[in-house]
């Protein structure tokens, strides 16, 4: 059994936990992601300007929307939790914005691997860490994280323009593993700069926690996910 099973299934039951440091971590956690939904919005629809047709504007535009209706569903969860969740997704606006100004794609084709390759290691993460959820809380997280359409959407592009130009699958394979270890360093800075969230990770005396072997696995199975996307995705990782 996996540490990511081991968690969900003794993971507590509530539909707001009464251990206030567990209730901080969720808290942090969901305004993680909050602002994660609310920058890749932005970021989906200022890609959407490179894209080369009105049916790739389009479809961009769909997936920036889906990001934005996940934001009222954890604003919601975040009040449940007596918490503003303006304030919950303050402290991690500079991380965020620190990562895309860094990975700012220089066209149409590196957008589209930053919202497959990026977004994707990000969920990953942000799913390893659900496991150690309450029931109502890993739900959502889960639901929130949804693939939104990118995969079949991006994938099908990469791989048309790759068979026309095989020089862009070199570089484009460069651009993926840029992003993997920006994205990376990103998440390990979340859990480390976070006490609650560390707290979270590494347990306690009534919960499950991962020690350093435990999550030096979770982060190989991070580095095994994104290699298979970049295979779906017809580049070496």
């Amino acid at each position: 059994m996996t540490e990511s099973s081991v968690g969900a299934s003794q993971a507590r039951v509530g539909t707001v936990p009464d251990d206030e440091d567990y209730r901080q971590a969720v808290v942090e956690l969901l305004g993680a992601i909050a602002y994660g939904e609310l920058s890749a919005f932005e970021r989906l629809a200022e890609d959407a300007k490179l894209a080369p047709t009105l049916e790739d504007k389009v479809a961009m535009g769909a997936m920036a929307s889906v990001e934005f209706g996940h934001l009222e569903r954890l604003h919601a969860r975040l009040r449940e939790l007596g918490a503003d969740p303006f304030a919950a997704m303050a402290p991690f606006k500079r991380g965020f914005d620190d990562f895309h100004a860094h990975t700012a794609p220089a066209d149409w084709y590196e957008g589209l691997i930053k919202a497959y390759v990026g977004d994707g290691l990000a969920a990953d993460f942000y799913r390893e860490i659900a496991a150690y959820l309450d029931a109502d809380t890993r739900d959502l997280v889960i639901g929130s994280l949804e693939d939104a359409g990118h995969s079949a959407f991006v994938v099908d592009r990469v791989r048309a323009a790759i068979a026309q130009d095989h020089r862009l699958g070199g570089r484009l394979a460069l651009w993926g593993r840029r992003l993997m270890g920006e994205a990376l360093t990103q998440a390990q800075r979340v859990a480390a700069e976070r006490d609650a969230l560390s707290a979270l990770l590494t347990g306690g005396v009534d919960r499950p926690g991962l020690d350093l072997a435990a999550l030096g696995r979770m982060f190989t199975r991070l580095t095994e996910r994104h290699a298979q996307r970049m295979d779906d995705l017809g580049l070496d990782a």
